[in-house]
């Protein structure tokens, strides 16, 4: 089976490979294809690969290409991770919406936004093309605005595209540990947009636990969210939100936080992996151990503003694994083996949530098998998350209308629509600042 890699030359590909090196029986990934457009990256990736591969018996092949019909030619499976603008382009797009005042985040505000404009047009090329060379292969979508971009790619492959994310997973995982419960053996109730979701409940042996959790303050500060949104936050939701959400409840603070560090985390990571992809190509040295030493910094800073704003402290060990990496090797095989199970995943909503329309990509644990992965039915979001969900929906689907137009007009009402971007004035000096910074932007007139 044929694996291809978008964004093959970008820093979370081992962890990828990693996992399939772990994988075993029949169906297993035999073939990667890496795609890039940028050369150097690939050769670096590559070798780290090659060290990651020494000594397993049976490693899948890894080929490297900056040609993107030749990786699709004859694969299985499609990982989208691609970066339009790469880590400077997220670092630009940090800065311009600090300097508005608002918030830069690369999927979450005005960043989000610039981001998926740069993105949609890139990841709606990579669709018609998978459409027309590899008609029966499946595109699974980590690229970010991870919703957005695959509602975008969904409107020529349907439900043959579908989205992933870790931090479902990894919430999920808090949130039954908190309880004293196994999280393999617990089914997550959750339900929103990427990034942009609750958990409501979290059954065991089909009684939900959840309760009991909300009614222990000192249990709801004990991990992540709990310190991060504050006990009491969470008891009055009723739900513990999905990490992203501090952003929304927490804004004034994470903007000062982030306006106040000595760099933004897009500056962050674009001169801590420059520096990786440096090392990476050292004759002399371990491609492998310069990235797991890169990896282990970068996790261990994740949204380290919004803690420091909080007072959350450090995270902890086990939140440094990651995950996303699981979550595809794990719809892969459903899917290419029949392995049916449930999976938080991006897919179109059918009818799941009354509030949204049959085609707009939510975040709904999904029944995976052989034929894709379908929605499981869930009880309406409560008021306040349903007007939180379909304000952002609406600006999701502006930035479509934009990609899709070209209208600078639009992009404006997209940005000036958004909860955390609070005046059209200052929309559309956004889109003045990206279009001056962003050549990928130079579309809209």
């Amino acid at each position: 089976m044929r694996l291809a890699i978008l964004g093959g030359g970008g820093f979370r590909v081992p962890l990828v490979y990693g996992a399939l090196l772990g994988d075993r029986g029949e169906g297993r990934v035999s073939e990667v294809v890496l795609h890039d457009v940028d050369a150097g990256r690939l050769d670096a990736v590559t070798r780290v690969l090659a060290e990651q591969a020494d000594g397993v018996p049976d490693a899948p092949l890894v080929r490297a290409t900056t040609d993107l019909d030749d990786a699709l030619r004859g694969a299985d499976f499609v990982f989208s991770a691609i970066r339009v603008g790469g880590l400077r382009g997220r670092a630009e797009d940090e800065r311009v919406a600090l300097a508005e005042g608002v918030l830069g985040q690369e999927t979450v505000g005005a960043g989000g936004i610039a981001y998926g404009l740069r993105t949609v047009p890139v990841a709606v090329d990579i669709a018609r093309r998978v459409a027309r060379l590899a008609p029966d292969a499946w595109v699974i979508n980590f690229t970010n605005p991870a919703g957005l971009v695959t509602e975008a790619m969904s409107r020529y492959l349907g439900d043959r595209v579908i989205g992933i994310c870790d931090s479902p997973v990894g919430l999920g995982r808090r949130v039954a540990r908190a309880l004293g419960a196994d999280p393999s053996e617990a089914f997550v109730d959750y339900v929103g947009l990427n990034h942009l979701g609750w958990v409501r409940g979290l059954r065991v042996a089909g009684h939900d636990e959840l309760p009991r959790l909300l009614a222990d303050l000192d249990r709801l500060g004990s991990f992540e969210e709990g310190r991060l949104f504050g006990p009491e936050w969470l008891r009055s939701l009723g739900a513990i939100p999905n990490e992203y959400l501090h952003y929304y409840y927490f804004n004034r603070e994470t903007v000062r936080a982030y306006q106040e560090a000595e760099s933004t985390r897009g500056a962050f990571l674009r001169d801590q992996q420059s520096r990786f992809y440096t090392d990476a190509l050292n004759p002399g040295g371990s491609a492998l151990r310069a990235w797991e030493d890169t990896r282990a910094e970068r996790e261990a800073t994740y949204m380290a503003e919004n803690r420091e704003s909080a007072g959350a402290g450090e995270r902890e060990e086990e939140d440094l694994a990651g995950g996303y990496e699981q979550v595809a090797l794990a719809l892969m095989r459903a899917i290419a083996r029949d392995e049916r199970t449930t999976l938080i995943l991006n897919v179109r909503n059918r009818s799941t949530l009354a509030a949204l329309d049959a085609d707009a990509v939510i975040e709904v644990p999904c029944l995976v098998g052989a034929d894709g992965a379908h929605p499981l039915a869930t009880d309406p979001l409560p008021g306040h998350a349903t007007g939180l969900v379909c304000s952002v929906k609406a600006v999701e689907r502006e930035v479509l209308a934009a990609a899709e137009s070209g209208s600078r007009e639009t992009a404006v009402k997209a940005f000036a629509l958004h909860p955390l971007v609070d005046s059209v004035n200052v929309a559309r000096r956004l889109v003045d600042g990206y279009t001056a910074v962003h050549p990928e932007l130079a579309y809209l007139t």
